[in-house]
């Protein structure tokens, strides 16, 4: 799973940069491009819909293999897992690790991981 995971995270940063780049362009025009949330750019701007659209079914896809994307920037992934009897907590990877092989609380986030037993500790910095 983590190479179509990885190429997912690529592509939708990808697209999140183009929608990024033309909101910056719409907006040394546009005054009013800074106070409008997406549907609204989309809207005024309908060229942004292809990619916009694409976001979402990327981040669906994401979604279908059982993952929360955390941070799209870092392309940060949980995945929920039960580590003990009644326990779960969110396994966790970032594009460029090879495996899973940190956990955290559900209620931390990703400055909180901790190694999976048996993992390399090398991807936790």
């Amino acid at each position: 799973m983590i190479p179509r995971l990885e190429l997912l995270i690529r592509d939708l940063q990808s697209r999140a940069g183009e929608v990024r780049g033309r909101i910056a362009e719409v907006a040394a025009h546009d005054r009013d491009a800074h106070r409008m949330e997406l549907p609204e750019l989309i809207a005024r701007y309908p060229e942004l819909r292809a990619s916009a659209v694409r976001m979402a079914q990327l981040t669906s896809e994401i979604e279908a293999l059982g993952c929360f994307l955390k941070d799209l920037d870092l392309g940060l992934v949980d995945f929920p897992y039960e580590i003990e009897e009644g326990r779960v907590v969110f396994l966790c990877w970032q594009p460029g690790e090879p495996e899973i092989a940190a956990w955290h609380p559900v209620e931390t986030g990703f400055g909180d991981r901790r190694p999976l037993r048996g993992a390399e500790k090398r991807y936790l910095n």
